[in-house]
């Protein structure tokens, strides 16, 4: 046991003095103009290995006596990839350099194999989704950030003839469809600050609706509209009926002494006229104001 212990201090005073190393395999992944450094993990002893990152640009090395700039999201972080995008701003070419420190030990700086050129990153055609409504051909691409451009070709399967639109926009209304015609649509990205664009997306074709199914709508509307006009027009020509009737000849109401006189009239007899073969109506005046009188 002693002989144990005494291993396990000599093996802890070694693994203290000797240097830590320096950060290796480093790499870089860039797609789609997103750029990644990355590296294999150091081993270090006791508390974690930390590592920081710095970059140097054409600037820096012919302007700045070859200065270094720290990239301050990747100071003294525990993972093994730094995030570098914003930092390479230009299409220039990069040089990039990390370090490892564990406690009061500092590895040398590790650093990448040649220069990185956002130019050369690897651009993927698009995702992409098209869409027939009605007689409307339309497309959804997959936002992929401003710097992006989409290259879409569109065209009818049955003709050779082949149109292109140039969008920003990830939604794109291309064109108004001939009945049950197919058209086919393929997309690539395009990256104006490097001049390069994608490989095609596969190919997507979409049939327009046939004239067919757009008379059997207009039969279905008319119907529709018939049978909602026999519906209404009884019950409209009623009411201007009513409302005609109000306005041209309204009903008054006579009042009380009207009534009784017309009533004495109504009373009064008729006399036969023979001689003229006509009947004529005869009002005893007397008759009536007696009447009215008695009333």
């Amino acid at each position: 046991k002693k002989g144990q212990a005494l291993c396990q201090q000599i093996q802890r005073l070694l693994g203290e003095d000797a240097p830590l190393p320096a950060p290796h395999n480093i790499s870089i992944l860039s797609t789609n103009m997103k750029h990644f450094l990355m590296w294999s993990p150091v081993i270090g002893q006791g508390e974690t290995v930390r590592y920081s990152v710095e970059f140097q640009g054409e600037y820096e090395r012919e302007y700045a006596n070859e200065s270094w700039i720290p990239i301050c999201e990747c100071s003294l972080i525990t993972v093994t990839v730094c995030n570098i995008t914003e930092d390479i701003s230009a299409t220039v070419a990069y040089n990039l350099r990390v370090r490892a420190d564990n406690g009061a030990q500092r590895s040398e700086w590790g650093t990448l194999k040649g220069f990185f050129i956002r130019n050369t990153t690897s651009l993927t055609p698009p995702l992409m989704k098209v869409i027939a409504d009605g007689y409307h051909l339309l497309v959804e691409l997959e936002d992929m950030g401003p710097a992006f451009q989409f290259l879409v070709f569109y065209w009818e399967k049955s003709q050779e003839s082949r149109k292109m639109v140039k969008e920003v926009s990830s939604a794109i209304h291309l064109a108004t469809m001939e009945a049950a015609a197919e058209y086919c649509v393929k997309a690539q990205t395009y990256v104006e600050t490097i001049n390069r664009s994608s490989s095609f997306s596969q190919t997507q074709c979409v049939r327009a609706q046939g004239s067919g199914s757009m008379w059997l709508i207009t039969v279905l509307m008319s119907c529709v509209g018939f049978a909602a006009a026999a519906l209404t027009l009884p019950f409209l020509v009623w009411k201007t009926r009513k409302i005609f009737q109000y306005s041209c000849c309204p009903i008054a109401v006579l009042p009380d002494a009207l009534v009784t006189f017309s009533l004495c009239f109504q009373g009064a007899g008729y006399s036969q006229n023979h001689g003229a073969g006509k009947k004529s109506r005869h009002i005893d005046r007397k008759t009536c104001f007696s009447h009215c009188n008695e009333e």
